[in-house]
């Protein structure tokens, strides 16, 4: 089975791309590195600009049509919409729902605590109200998938994989143990306790070493408590153990659970590069850290487990983790294996770590590598006034070196990094927004918030509530919104489709712009803007929620100091064709690229063969009805068994991954001990006027998603059966600028 992808010179970020097998053949000499000429050359690092071979396999749905249905007036006269009060008496809407409606050409209303999207469409059949499809029902339904299988995979592959990989670098650690001495000795010490930690929360009977006991038991302890910022008993600077709690799809499964904590430990503990009086740990410690990462990167070539080099797993799991979710902006075991090679050549021997001048030219050689992008909470940093942008990349060049298996870098965390103190300076404003923290040194922008992703998107809505609700009051926002809006306008589809991460991202772009003449008169209205972002928001937050593990998390540095007969009414398509043409390559990416790799189950590939199905019969309609031209029977009897058509696409899918309950925090502010959280609630119902080709003006419904922002203890990161129960018993607020188009009541 062939692939462009060499995972080894590839993804890592070693500076070249090179094409082989998927059996990923270990790298042996230069010239199986060289970049061929139909891939990207040049630096394949994990920022905003990097280049992905993934893009390889994403063909665009290019869709064009030109829009010209018959408008309406606003307000709208409900009297003069024919099936209004059939099914109004079956919804039964408020006075202000009811005028929303009349405002807007449509309005969303609770649906009770229905967390199932695709029963929606059976209880409206079921009430002969006309179907209106909704763009948030194929954005849940692509995360079902995305969701499913990367549980799937997780389960049935990955587990086994990082605890033999695990248990073999362990039993490699313990004979560099035995044969080792000085500070050679000491490093393999703390590699055996390292790999110890991970094997045992994967395997809480597996023998470990009794010399590591200890220092084990106590990470495994602070693991279990995750109560936040403590000092690592092997590591020696502060970790944040509060982000162990299982979360995300993890808690469906004992198996995803030992997985996560795993994974977590591999993607969050850093061997630092830099050590003494201005760093988070001392010289000696850093020098001891360098030493215990090289024997980790020399070694994974020649250790087996299972008849399966260490390396050969590695890059299976990170390859296919790459494509779902992206690179690790930190620095890789093959980075330092490639440095190793550049200051000792292909016959390395651990003992010539321990003669200085080759350990600093070894840490000098690192330290010009790739700096960090996104501050993970590394040694629960504090910064003193000036708070500048400067003293970001000060911070980001502390936490420096190596991660096993690092989480991986994602646009919206960047973002979100340079969206915060001490990026943006102090608050300028008198309110009190939701941004706002009064650190030990004074009011910073501790919190970002999920309007500032669209924003940077391209969504000048977004930055207008941001403004009207006083967060963008700092010193330098404006400023640093410009240079991202700036960076990520430059990137093209293929920039864009990098990986299924960022390709997600692009498909709520198609959101984000409002309609121009020729759409629905419900479209073009500044409360379809918020419901748009509305959608975008919750489905950004499923996003999350899928990738919580691997989705490096940005951090605040702390700051011290009817009337007569008439036809039939006929459902409705929301007439986004370009979003669905998105949707479809999404889908279509994430059918190939995981087929390619071997790890797509026929069930799997048979659900988001039925969504391809679909997304191509909404297209289809959906530009048709822009043209305002008559849909067919057939198409009409499609939409109005629209529940019954999804079916396929969650067959086999157990009721907790359907569901759309879901949460995930996003940002850890250490100044108040808070997390930002993003949730999906239950679902609500929209109901919207639109014009069919024969003049009638229908009133339609569809379920949509709920968006929920808040801030919540670090101590106590939310699971999904958490926000359940929070949402059954002291729910959130929502947002104050979804009024526009949400009446509660």
């Amino acid at each position: 089975m062939k692939i462009w992808v060499k995972i080894v010179a590839l993804l890592v970020g070693v500076g070249v791309i090179s094409t082989a097998a998927w059996t990923l053949s270990v790298r042996e000499q230069p010239s199986e590195i060289t970049p061929p000429s139909h891939l990207p050359s040049g630096p394949t690092y994990a920022g905003a600009g990097a280049k992905s071979p993934f893009v390889l396999f994403y063909e665009p749905e290019n869709i064009s049509v030109e829009p010209s249905v018959v408008q309406y007036t606003l307000p709208l006269d409900l009297i003069t919409v024919p099936n209004f009060d059939q099914v109004n008496s079956r919804i039964g809407l408020s006075e202000n729902q009811a005028n929303l409606l009349s405002a807007n050409g449509f309005v969303v209303i609770p649906h009770g605590q229905e967390n199932d999207i695709v029963d929606v469409y059976d209880y409206l059949k079921d009430r002969n109200i006309p179907i209106f499809v909704t763009s948030d029902t194929l954005l849940h339904l692509y995360h079902i998938q995305f969701n499913e299988i990367l549980k799937i995979i997780e389960e049935n592959e990955f587990f086994d994989a990082i605890k033999a990989m695990s248990q073999a670098m362990l039993n490699d650690s313990s004979n560099n143990y035995d044969t080792l001495v000085g500070d050679l000795k000491k490093a393999a010490k703390r590699n055996v306790a390292y790999f110890a930690v991970a094997l045992k929360l994967l395997d809480p009977n597996a023998s470990i070493p009794d010399f590591v006991q200890s220092e084990v038991n106590e990470e495994l302890q602070l693991i279990e408590q995750h109560s936040g910022f403590t000092n690592s008993p092997i590591f020696e600077y502060r970790e944040d153990y509060s982000q162990y709690v299982p979360r995300g799809h993890y808690t469906r499964s004992e198996t995803l659970e030992k997985y996560f904590k795993a994974m977590m430990w591999y993607g969050r503990v850093a061997f630092l590069l830099k050590g003494g009086e201005n760093a988070l740990i001392s010289e000696e410690n850093a020098r001891i850290q360098t030493i215990q990462a090289s024997l980790i990167a020399s070694s994974m070539e020649k250790v087996n487990a299972d008849n399966v080099s260490v390396n050969n797993l590695w890059n299976r799991v990170y390859g296919v983790t790459a494509f779902f979710v992206g690179l690790a902006d930190d620095l890789t075991p093959y980075e330092y294996e490639n440095a190793i090679l550049e200051v000792f050549g292909y016959t390395f021997d651990p003992s010539e770590l321990i003669k200085e001048n080759n350990l600093l030219n070894l840490k000098a050689t690192l330290a010009s590598m790739r700096l960090p992008e996104i501050y993970g909470g590394t040694g629960e940093i504090y910064i003193q006034p000036p708070i500048t942008a400067e003293k970001l990349d000060e911070v980001l060049e502390a936490s420096q070196g190596m991660r096993f298996m690092g989480q991986r870098y994602v646009p919206d965390s960047y973002m979100f990094q340079n969206l915060v103190a001490p990026a943006v300076g102090w608050y300028t404003g008198s309110d009190a927004p939701f941004t706002l923290v009064y650190s030990q040194g004074g009011p910073i922008r501790g919190f970002p918030r999920s309007l500032d992703v669209l924003a940077v998107l391209g969504s000048d809505r977004a930055l207008e509530i941001l403004e009207n609700e006083g967060d963008t009051a700092y010193e330098n926002y404006t400023e640093r919104l410009d240079n991202l809006r700036n960076q990520f306008a430059t990137f093209n589809e293929s920039d864009w489709n990098r990986n299924l991460y960022w390709s997600w991202l692009y498909s709520l772009k198609a959101l984000l712009g409002g309609p121009s003449e020729g759409y629905p008169t419900f479209m073009r209205t500044n409360a379809w803007l918020d419901k748009e972002l509305n959608t975008a928001l919750a489905s950004w937050a499923e996003l999350r929620h899928d990738t919580i593990l691997y989705a490096k998390q940005s951090y605040t540095m702390g700051v011290t100091s009817v009337p007569s007969p008439q036809p039939k009414p006929v459902g409705y398509v929301a007439p986004v064709p370009e979003f669905y043409g998105r949707v479809l390559a999404l889908t279509k990416m994430t059918n190939k690229g995981l087929t390619e790799m071997g790890v797509l189950d026929q069930s799997s590939k048979s659900r988001l063969q039925h969504l391809e199905n679909i997304l191509n019969r909404l297209i289809d309609i959906s530009k048709r009805e822009l043209q305002n031209i008559e849909l067919s029977e057939e198409d009409y009897e499609f939409i109005r068994n629209f529940g019954e058509q999804l079916a396929p696409t969650v067959e086999g899918v157990e009721s907790g991954g359907k569901e759309t309950t879901v949460v995930a925090d996003v940002h850890t502010d250490i100044n108040s001990g808070m997390v930002l959280e993003e949730g999906v609630g239950y679902v609500d119902l929209i109901l919207v006027a639109y014009r069919v080709p024969d003049g009638r003006i229908i009133v339609g419904a569809g379920p949509v998603l709920s968006h929920y922002e808040f801030k919540h203890s670090m101590d106590e990161r939310l699971t999904d059966e958490a926000w359940v129960k929070l949402l059954q018993t002291n729910p959130p607020n929502r947002a104050s600028w979804v009024e526009s188009f949400f009446a509660q009541s």
